[in-house]
C-alpha cells in the first residue's frame, strides 16, 4: 500500500511540475508576441532585439485601398522592422489604448512554437523558436486587416 501511495504521489507532482512547464513555456512565446507588437506600438526597438531573432523572415501583404487590391509580396528582414518601427508610430498616433493587442498561441513545444497576433495593422502568424532559454520570432506571415477570414475547428 505504501507502494501505491508513493507511486500516485509521484504521479501527481510530476504532472503538477509538467503542467508548471507548460504554462511558462506559454507565457514566454506570449510575452514574446506582446514585445513584438510593442516594437510597433511604442516604437521601442529593444523589445524587437530582445524577442524578433536577427535572421527573422517577415513577409506580407497590405491592402491598397485606393486601388482595391493587395500589394504584391513584401520582405522586410531584421534591419528593415527594426526600421519600421523606429518611425512608424513615433509621434505616437497610429494607437491608443483601444487598439488591439491579441495573441493566440497555437502550439508549443520544446523547441518551437506557433502564434497569431492581431494589431491594428492587421494579422501576423507568428513562428518562434526557443534558443538559449529564451522565445525568438524567426518567421512571420502578415497582412492587412482581412477583408473576410474563415476558421476551420476540428
Amino acid at each position: 500500500m505504501k507502494r501505491i501511495f508513493t507511486f500516485v504521489l509521484l504521479l501527481v507532482i510530476a504532472s503538477s511540475l509538467s503542467a508548471q512547464d507548460s504554462n511558462t513555456e506559454i507565457a514566454g512565446v506570449k510575452a514574446a508576441c506582446l514585445d513584438y507588437i510593442n516594437t510597433f506600438y511604442e516604437a521601442d526597438t529593444t523589445l524587437a532585439y530582445r524577442s524578433v531573432h536577427k535572421s527573422v523572415r517577415k513577409t506580407g501583404f497590405y491592402f491598397k485601398d485606393d486601388e482595391s487590391i493587395y500589394s504584391e509580396q513584401l520582405e522586410m528582414p531584421f534591419d528593415k522592422l527594426v526600421g519600421l518601427a523606429k518611425r512608424w508610430n513615433a509621434s505616437g498616433n497610429r494607437t491608443d489604448e483601444n487598439s488591439p493587442k491579441e495573441v493566440k498561441v497555437f502550439e508549443v513545444s520544446d523547441k518551437t512554437a506557433s502564434a497569431k497576433v492581431t494589431a491594428v495593422w492587421g494579422i501576423d502568424y507568428l513562428s518562434l523558436m526557443k534558443e538559449n532559454g529564451k522565445w525568438m520570432i524567426v518567421n512571420v506571415l502578415w497582412q492587412s486587416p482581412p477583408k473576410f477570414s474563415v476558421s476551420q475547428t476540428k
